[in-house]
């Protein structure tokens, strides 16, 4: 089962996207199908070395962004890669150390392979999963296409015969269950080099063409499933919308409270202190009141900013099938059983539509309480600005004029 977390999602997106753009052309060894067969192959070495969930996430994102520096330009790759990689994962806020150990995976691939841990060894395995299957032919004609179009003088087809057999002469794999698993596969691909190389084999033109048309199948898969999904700048727009709506949100509920604070101590100093001296100064009756009006005025306006609206919380099948309900906001959900908003919560990531109107709704509603906060804020700022000018100036008249003050 291929581990899934929200992290490798948006890196095979955004993966995707950036290598879509006709780097095959160019690039015909080092493109998606490749990173796409890396991702694979550290998913079945990195099981089989006994990971744990987060360091078989740490390999796969590492691998997902390995060769991605190579829709900027070939040259130095692995440190576009990790420049890359690096700006994502802190989006996700990855620590520090994390990040070190993703780019530390990215820079072992670079030739020749030199892994430190357990982490990198998986990688560069995984990277050179190829040598031990039987698209090695394959994949090697591909590479030699690639390094001819970058080469002062291509390579010969002798030359290259010879470069392989001493490549994988020399190669290792660095992980116990490459070694035992990978390694006799490899061997196979290697007498076949050799027996080549004497004449007495050759690499069989169907089956070439075979692959050649499988890989175009999957390339044409991975075209059509990338236009049904939206691109990583509208998905990077809901989420700070939303940040921001919710930041919006937070400080309104903290000015609500400075208010509340400000005016219920001004309260007590009148109950505790100056409705006392009524008695003896009569004059005060009148701005005292006035005050006590503005505050409890002000306090009302800022309970009402801050006062929790909470809907029936539950939904139907139908609202699900006609699209009605916004699953995102828990006054829709929260009254109902989990299984029933585990299904609406499939239904709707089934369909991009529904699940993107869900997320225009959220935005929508959050900006629309948010509006009706700051209104009321602004009601309770207003009364308490004015209010108090106006009570101040009564107190200081009532001084003057005790008098015409005095009930």
């Amino acid at each position: 089962m291929t581990l899934q977390t929200e992290v490798i999602d948006a890196a095979k997106k955004y993966v995707e996207e950036a290598m879509a753009n006709g780097i095959e052309e160019k690039y015909p060894y080092h493109n998606l199908q490749h990173t796409l067969d890396v991702v694979q192959a550290v998913e079945e070495v990195g099981k089989n070395s006994d990971l744990s969930d987060d360091d078989l996430e740490t390999v796969l994102l590492a691998a997902w962004f390995h060769d991605v520096g190579y829709s900027s330009g070939g040259e130095d790759h692995e440190q576009e890669s990790i420049k890359q990689a690096t700006e994502i994962l802190k989006e996700y806020n990855f620590s520090k150390e994390r990040i070190t150990k993703i780019a530390g995976c990215i820079a072992a691939t670079k030739m020749p392979q030199n892994p430190s841990n357990l982490l990198e060894k998986v990688i560069c395995d995984a990277d050179m999963y190829h040598l031990s299957t039987d698209q090695f032919f394959e994949r090697s004609r591909l590479l030699k296409e690639e390094m001819d179009a970058t080469a002062e003088k291509p390579l010969t087809e002798e030359e290259w015969l010879d470069k392989n057999i001493d490549f994988l002469k020399n190669h290792t794999y660095f992980t116990h269950y490459g070694q035992i698993m990978l390694g006799p596969r490899k061997e196979k691909n290697f007498k076949k080099l050799k027996k080549q190389a004497k004449g007495e084999e050759k690499v069989d033109a169907k089956y070439v063409q075979k692959l050649e048309k499988e890989l175009l199948k999957s390339r044409n898969k991975l075209e059509a499933d990338k236009e049904k999904t939206p691109t990583r700048g509208i998905e990077t727009m809901f989420r700070i919308t939303s940040k921001n709506h919710l930041t919006l949100s937070g400080m309104a509920d903290n000015k609500a409270n400075i208010m509340i604070s400000v005016n219920s101590i001004i309260l007590s100093i009148l109950v505790s202190v100056l409705f006392r001296r009524l008695e003896d100064s009569p004059n005060l009756v009148i701005p005292a009141l006035v005050l006590t009006l503005v505050c409890l005025v002000t306090i009302v306006f800022a309970i009402l900013a801050t006062r929790p609206n909470v809907s029936s919380g539950t939904f139907t099948h139908e609202d699900i099938r006609s699209k009605k309900t916004n699953l995102l906001f828990f006054g829709n959900f929260h009254s109902m059983n989990l299984d029933n908003y585990m299904w609406g919560m499939k239904e709707m990531m089934k369909d991009n539509d529904f699940l993107y109107g869900s997320l225009i709704k959220d935005i929508y509603f959050l900006g629309a309480v948010l509006g009706l906060k700051y209104k009321l804020l602004r009601y309770s700022y207003t009364v308490f600005m004015f209010g108090f000018i106006i009570s101040v100036l009564l107190f200081i008249l009532a001084y003057i004029f005790p008098n015409f003050f005095t009930l």
